[in-house]
């Protein structure tokens, strides 16, 4: 099968496509046909091997010290099932699901093994293929934080970074919870955002959040972009910051910890379950749920996609498309 692969560190141009084997399920596993998948920051974290510094011990366990260990990263995907294992019974052949694959990387490529169950579900009958590729991650995530911060009907939320892949998740998911949501973003997408469902829209360009006298009960930084301490001047006595990227405390964090009944959430991945994609994929069914596609490229122009994603300024998801790839002349062989 055509596969990318990135055997070290490096920019975009380390990704190269190549002709892998194809998997085998194993007797509780599932192979899916890939049809989409997407660039996430985290696969550009992976790639380049550019993490926050507290995170760089845990990372280089995870990816590998010298070199990737997992040569084909891609973390969602939506596709049919070829074919299941004897003893898979959520599943059959033909069905069409959604996934994430975090745990073992490898959505590019035209097949994946999956567990049953794991994060797999079937796909919502609503939406395409590319559309539902870009739920798993960034819509699992939203969803996980929102309910470790217990969302309230009423409740203030401010969500920084309000345009991104899950940003844009934690808007709609917010308001359908029925939080009152003011979203912070770049001036582009002022108007975008406010179409997701945002009551309120700051333009971080030309207005500080933490200026105003407003506050939240919940601040949700996505893209990790804004100060703690202007968070903390925002949030509310007894409110709840949420940082997706930050996977350890700073001396300020703990500190107010320590001195506040202020709630501090940080990074941390989502359970490698089902429950949450069967749950999102009512919530689309039901139109509750919008996914956002900033741009579609074959797989085979990965390295522009991952170049694009790479300069922050994507709006929603951007999505590798295999059915529109065509075979590449230069494919080598492995």
């Amino acid at each position: 099968m055509k596969a990318i692969v990135y055997k070290k560190y490096g920019s975009p141009d380390v990704l190269q496509l190549e002709e892998v084997e194809k998997p085998i399920p194993k007797e509780n596993e599932i192979l899916v046909k890939v049809k989409a998948t997407t660039v996430t920051m985290a696969d550009i974290r992976a790639r380049s091997f550019k993490v926050p510094l507290s995170f760089w011990l845990f990372a280089r366990i995870a990816l590998g010290f010298k070199g990737p260990k997992k040569f084909i990263l891609g973390m969602e995907l939506a596709g049919e099932v070829e074919s299941v294992g004897k003893d898979v019974t959520l599943f059959k052949e033909g069905d069409h699901v959604f996934a994430a694959s975090l745990e073992g990387f490898g959505a590019y490529a035209e097949y994946k093994c999956l567990s049953e169950s794991g994060p797999v579900s079937l796909k919502p009958s609503n939406i395409t293929f590319e559309e539902a590729a870009a739920i798993p991650i960034g819509a699992r995530t939203a969803l996980f934080f929102l309910r470790k911060a217990n969302i309230q009907r009423g409740q203030k939320v401010l969500v920084y970074g309000a345009s991104g892949s899950v940003g844009s998740y934690v808007v709609q998911i917010a308001k359908y919870l029925g939080a009152h949501v003011t979203a912070v973003c770049s001036t582009a997408n002022l108007e975008w955002v406010k179409s997701l469902g945002a009551d309120q829209v700051i333009d971080y360009t030309s207005e500080d959040f933490s200026s105003d006298r407003e506050t939240y009960d919940v601040i949700f930084e996505a893209v990790n972009k804004t100060s703690f301490s202007a968070c903390m001047k925002s949030l509310k006595k007894v409110g709840t910051y949420i940082n997706i990227n930050e996977p350890l405390p700073s001396a300020r964090m703990l500190w107010t910890k320590l001195t506040s009944n202020k709630k501090i959430i940080l990074s941390q991945n989502s359970p490698e379950t089902s429950e949450a994609l069967n749950y999102l994929k009512e919530l689309v069914e039901e139109g509750k749920l919008k996914v956002v596609i900033d741009r579609t490229y074959p797989l085979e122009d990965i390295v522009e996609a991952h170049r694009y994603v790479e300069k922050g300024h994507k709006k929603g998801n951007v999505i590798i498309n295999l059915d529109k790839t065509k075979l590449n002349k230069n494919t080598k062989q492995n």
